[in-house]
Order: structure tokens, then C-alpha cells, then sequence
């Protein structure tokens, strides 16, 4: 059964929830929330921000790992009442233990017979007599059928309960609302950014019958190995185990570049005199010294970086290699400002702008401005 509607990026999809939190909130709309996508788009990710910059408790329900009694609870035998009674379990939302988001992971992969279990949390917010209090946000998510995951078609009883959010990969929106972030290792957001098409490769990986596909979640891991692994020749099996032979054997060149060439904190510390000779002759190099320089950015950084990344459009007349004269420093060093801007603004560093001579010279520059 397809999914029928507008597939939207990450970010869009957590601020659809946010909004839907909010209404929620207000008392104007109460609804369960389905993210539909591929294995490792960042679905967990998404529910997992909202619980955090909202302070609420995330009670994550594996429903792969559990059977219809699990939900509903234990029964016990009041002998006063003459009645069975249920006790419900502490995965889902009392009242009076604050507000909480209830995260039905997995749910397409859920056997069918724990399937009309889920039904009464997701339409009538409730498992027999225990209700899930008003201050309770119930999302769900899962694969389809033809994402290559174990899964269920979902029937059109389990559809109708939900407002379906398709999630698909958008290299831009991964970079700007989880790479810059996150801190994603830089050669990695180079290699995206320049490599779009590498970002999610789990159709070609499904047609060719190959077990590794490259996904938002698999880069994010490839930039922690290289974080926590210096061993050249180990990080490189590591790497291939994640992405795949072919892909990995292009961004080990990539990442050989940047490991050779960027001097991000060496170009933070030199004299302005100094900085021409160590910017990276290279486009990946380059790009990778522009992530560097946004995960850098803090008090005390921020002036320096405006002014290491306002050369940038210079380097075709600071250094004498012809290769400057190719590369597209303009757009770079343009992209490069609206991502430090950007981090700038989260960090509550915005005034470093205003007197900094490096932007100012930019903005003069600027086609658009002039």
C-alpha cells in the first residue's frame, strides 16, 4: 500500500510536530502521528529532539519486542470486587507522572495480531480501562514493505487512526539540522555536500541486491569512527562495513584530502597575514574547513571564523595556484556564512557580525547587495 502523500524532509517533519505538540498543548487538536520512511532516515531522531527541547519523558515501545499482554497489562483478582482487574504496565503514560511522548516504533513491523492492541492507543487513546492522560503525544513510525525492512502492509483500520508524514533524505536539511548540529565529523558533511546523491542509497542498494546501503544514519556513524579511530587501515574496514565498498573507497580519497589539508584551528590562531598559505587547495578540502569552522564556532572562535571564512572568496588573488581560479569560492563562501549564521544564532553569538571587517567586506562584495 503506498503512502499517498507529500514526502517532506526531517526538519519539516519535526516541525510538523512541534506543531501538532503545541495544538495539543492548546486543547485544539489531538491526534497520533505516523513518520513513515526508509530504515536510518532519522525517524528515532526526530522524536527523540522533540522529547528533548520539549523536556519531555520519551517512552520508546519497541513493538517488534512485545506481545499483546504487554500492553494491556497483568490481571489481578480483586477479591472484594469479585473481578479480575488489570494492571497496566509502566511503559505507557500514567496520569500524574508529567507530560510524555509515547513512541510506538516499529509499528508496520509488528505482528498482525498485536496490531488491534495498538488500535485503542492510537484512535481512542486508551488499552482496555487505562487512558493515557491528556498531556500524553503518541507518534508512531515504521518501514514499508518495499523499503527492504521486515514489514506489514498496514491495514486501512490501522491507517484511518493516524496523520501519515512520509520522511525522505534531503542532503541540505541533513546538513543544516543534524550534521552543523551534531557535530558530524567534517569530511563527512564535505563529502554530502558535494555526493548529494550519496546521502541515501537504499534503492540502488535494494535493485542491486547489496546488503549495505549509505543512509543519514550510517554517515553519522562513519563520522564517529573517524573520530574515535586513528588507525588508518582499521577505520578504513570500518568504513566499508558501513557504507560499502564502492562509496567507501571514494570518501577514504576524500577524507585523505581533508586529514591532509584542513587546518581549521591553525587558520583560527594565525596572524592575517598568515592564513593564505594554509587554506586547502581543494573543493572538498575547502568545504570540509567550512564545517570545521561552523563546529568550532564559539565565544571565543566566532570573530576569528568570520574572518577566516570571508577570505574564502578571496583565495583566487591571496594564492597563486591555478586551481582557485575553478573553484566556486563565491558560492562556498556564501553557504559558508548562512551556516555560521546560522550556528551563531543557536549560540546566542549574533553580534560577532556586526563589527567584524570580514563581513562587512562580504556583504559589500555581494552582487545582490552592491
Amino acid at each position: 500500500m503506498a503512502i499517498n502523500t507529500t514526502p517532506i524532509a526531517a526538519g519539516t517533519a519535526l516541525d510538523v510536530l512541534r506543531a501538532g505538540l503545541a495544538a495539543q498543548d492548546a486543547g485544539t487538536l489531538t491526534a497520533s502521528w505516523m513518520l513513515h520512511g526508509r530504515p536510518g532516515i532519522g525517524k528515532s531522531e526526530i522524536v527523540a529532539q522533540l522529547a528533548a527541547e520539549t523536556g519531555r519523558r520519551l517512552l520508546d515501545l519497541r513493538l517488534t519486542t512485545v506481545e499483546p499482554p504487554d500492553l494491556r497489562g497483568l490481571p489481578f483478582y480483586d477479591h472484594d470486587a469479585r473481578r479480575t482487574v488489570w494492571y497496566p504496565p509502566e511503559d505507557l503514560p500514567h496520569a500524574g507522572d508529567g507530560p510524555a511522548i509515547l513512541f510506538l516504533d516499529e509499528l508496520t513491523a509488528a505482528a498482525p495480531t498485536l496490531q488491534p492492541t495498538v488500535y485503542g492507543l492510537l484512535q481512542e487513546r486508551r488499552v482496555g480501562r487505562h487512558a493515557l492522560p491528556a498531556d500524553a503525544f503518541v507518534v508512531a513510525a515504521g518501514n514499508a514493505v518495499d523499503d527492504g525492512a521486515v514489514a506489514y502492509e498496514m491495514g486501512t483500520a490501522l491507517s484511518d487512526r493516524l496523520i501519515h508524514l512520509s520522511l525522505r533524505a534531503d542532503p541540505g536539511d541533513w546538513l543544516a539540522n543534524y550534521a552543523v548540529p551534531r557535530g558530524v565529523n567534517p569530511a563527512v558533511a564535505a563529502f554530502v555536500r558535494t555526493r548529494p546523491d550519496l546521502l541515501d542509497t537504499t534503492e540502488d542498494a535494494l535493485r542491486d541486491g547489496a546488503a549495505i546501503a549509505c543512509t543519514p544514519r550510517s554517515w553519522a556513524r562513519v563520522g564517529a569512527i573517524l573520530d574515535a579511530v586513528p588507525d588508518r587501515a582499521l577505520r578504513d574496514v570500518m568504513v566499508a562495513g558501513v557504507l560499502g565498498d564502492r562509496v567507501a573507497a571514494e570518501f577514504a580519497l576524500v577524507a585523505d584530502d581533508v586529514a591532509a589539508t584542513v587546518e581549521a584551528t591553525a587558520l583560527l590562531d594565525a596572524r592575517p597575514g598568515d592564513r593564505a598559505a594554509l587554506y586547502p587547495a581543494s573543493l572538498h578540502g575547502l568545504t570540509a574547513l567550512v564545517y570545521a569552522l561552523v563546529g568550532l564556532a564559539d565565544a571565543d572562535t566566532i570573530r576569528p571564523a568570520i574572518e577566516v571564512m570571508a577570505d574564502i572568496r578571496r583565495l583566487d588573488t591571496l594564492r597563486p595556484e591555478p586551481v582557485f581560479a575553478r573553484l566556486p569560492l563565491a558560492e562556498l563562501c556564501a553557504h559558508g556564512f548562512e551556516t555560521l549564521i546560522d550556528r551563531a544564532l543557536a549560540l546566542g553569538l549574533a553580534d560577532a557580525f556586526r563589527d567584524a571587517p570580514g563581513y562587512a567586506a562580504y556583504m559589500a562584495d555581494r552582487p545582490d547587495t552592491a
